[in-house]
């Protein structure tokens, strides 16, 4: 086995991930309790950015490790309609150990072809940490519950 520096070298500042969705009625505030309205909802917001940084690190990790999210600062700048596309991208912008930071922003696809970026919806810090799944598993079937 290597040692936990070797196996995380991949993970370096500039790294990036992004994923995307077509929001829909279950994407909703209304639909997921959030709110009243039928737009993008803050909780859907922070999973697209969370899914765009777990893309980001951890098919570079070693097999049986994996990192999970430990603190968000998260501003939802602007409400996204049913139909429409939302990108989110997360840039990896420091690594401390097993501690990783990303800046996170979220943006609607844009309306206009000539633009390169539609609106920023979305924008914040997400920090992650690199887990052992045994012994993250191992931690938790302490507490009675399976995995």
């Amino acid at each position: 086995m290597t040692s936990p520096a070797t196996d995380f070298q991949a993970l370096q500042p500039g790294l990036e991930g992004k994923v995307q969705l077509v929001v829909s009625e279950e994407h909703t505030a209304q639909h997921l309790g959030s709110g009243a309205v039928r737009v993008l909802a803050t909780p859907q917001l922070v999973l697209l950015m969370e899914r765009a940084s777990v893309a980001a690190v951890d098919p570079l990790l070693p097999e049986g490790y994996r990192t999970v999210g430990a603190h968000l600062d998260v501003q939802h700048l602007a409400p996204t309609p049913i139909g429409f596309k939302v990108m989110a991208l997360a840039e990896l912008v420091e690594v401390q150990g097993r501690r990783l930071t990303f800046h996170v922003q979220v943006y609607e696809e844009p309306l206009d072809q000539t633009q390169d970026e539609g609106e920023l919806v979305g924008d914040g810090t997400h920090q992650r940490v690199i887990i052992n799944v045994q012994r993250f598993s191992e931690r938790i079937a302490q507490k009675g519950i399976k995995t």
